[in-house]
């Protein structure tokens, strides 16, 4: 209607006056309901065709997009392992900090391993406390066998002596015997020294290896024993939480409730605009926002990026062939992400706003080039130029948004 407007101030507002003022006709006589048609038929069909020209030129240079919002991130609130709830601790609503507990599950199951394996972990502690008092005794026990050693050498000895120096004086039956005694002596510390070798790898090598896998179970159970309890990885608001003590919660089902995180990507907007518009939006377009949370209000923004691919010609290998027939119905948009050009002016808007978006062709650098034609330079001043009526629609969409929102639409 705008433009409709705008392209009668040219065509047929001038028709009007000429045989209004310049031909003395009167309205009502020789200009009426009858003779309108003919009378202004240059400058209604003129009308027409310039408002299909300017329509056309002012949307394909100056896009616009309706379905632009800041989108934001949401985490599933899920146990890792199914289990009945026994201790809610938060609300719908409540803020909470990255560890906080949200609720706990049954963990009678899970306390019962990690009791067992603590006893694990005091029987190997028991073990090696009487391991080390083993190796003692058998410590003791190879010194015992060594001195009788010693003694039992010393002795052989002595009679080796006597029997050299007159070999009646020892009968050989002695030193037989003594030299049996020595050997037997020599077995007897032999296996008292591989007691002490065997307790002393038991104590090195079998006890430490039980130990680490006592305490790795110890491990599992805690960690196990802990994911009993489900908490907020990051901080955040919890919202859609109606869990209560007694609820069964599988994290195959559905999930307990959403956690909005704190954190989130300030200031981004995301538009789909039509195909056609791909070959004119390009990073650095300066545009225009509106919000339905922030009437009133126009935020300049400027394009970020432009997606390089368009979603709806995504698919998934499956067992069928792909149709391009069943995709005809939704061919998909281009789309754009813009932040605001001043840094701040969207900290009002709540993400998840439904906004509308403007995006401008600018030619003003190609104004410098010295081979541009006169022609040339026209027809992107005069593209420059009708943005401004983009611009008007934009804020005359804002001035009646709440009217239609609160009026024709039914406060929705």
């Amino acid at each position: 209607m705008l433009e409709l407007l705008f392209c009668s101030l040219f065509t047929i507002l001038p028709d009007f006056l000429y045989r209004r003022y310049k031909q003395g006709k009167r309205i009502g006589r020789e200009i009426n309901l009858f003779t309108v048609w003919y009378e202004l038929r240059w400058g209604i069909t003129g009308c027409t065709v310039l408002t299909i020209l300017l329509i056309t030129t002012v949307f394909f240079y100056h896009p616009t997009s309706t379905t632009v919002s800041s989108y934001f991130r949401t985490v599933s609130i899920l146990p890792d392992t199914p289990g009945r709830v026994t201790e809610v601790y938060v609300k719908t609503g409540d803020t909470v900090q990255a560890g906080d507990v949200i609720f706990a599950l049954d963990d009678r199951q899970q306390q019962a391993a990690a009791n067992a394996a603590r006893e694990k972990v005091s029987e190997v502690e028991a073990q090696q406390a009487v391991a080390e008092q083993e190796l003692q005794a058998a410590r003791a026990t190879v010194e015992q066998a060594r001195s009788t050693l010693d003694h039992a050498r010393i002795e052989l000895d002595r009679n080796l002596g006597l029997q050299q120096r007159n070999a009646d004086a020892v009968a050989q039956r002695v030193i037989d015997a003594l030299d049996n005694s020595v050997s037997e002596k020599q077995s007897a510390l032999d296996v008292a020294l591989a007691n002490q070798r065997a307790i002393e790898a038991r104590i090195e090598t079998l006890l430490p290896t039980q130990r680490a896998g006592a305490e790795a179970a110890l491990e599992e159970a805690e960690v196990a024993l802990d994911q009993r309890s489900v908490r907020a990885g990051i901080a955040g608001n919890i919202q859609q939480f109606q869990l209560r003590p007694g609820d069964v919660v599988n994290p195959f089902v559905r999930p307990a409730g959403i956690l909005v995180p704190k954190d989130q990507q300030e200031g981004v907007f995301v538009a789909g605009f039509g195909q056609l518009t791909a070959q004119v939006i390009h990073p650095g377009m300066i545009g225009e926002l509106a919000c339905a949370t922030q009437p009133f209000k126009i935020i300049p923004v400027v394009v970020d990026a432009v997606q390089d691919v368009i979603a709806a010609g995504q698919f998934r290998p499956s067992d069928s062939l792909v149709d391009v027939n069943d995709r005809g119905s939704n061919p998909g948009t281009v789309i754009v992400r813009l932040h605001p050009l001043y840094e701040g002016q969207a900290a009002s808007i709540p993400p998840g706003s439904a906004c509308i978006a403007n995006v401008y062709t600018s030619n003003y650098e190609k104004y410098n080039d010295p081979d541009i034609g006169f022609g040339q330079s026209l027809l992107l001043h005069m593209i420059d130029t009708v943005g401004i009526l983009h611009a008007a629609l934009l804020r005359l969409e804002v001035v009646m948004l709440p009217v239609n929102q609160l009026v024709f639409s039914g406060g929705h």
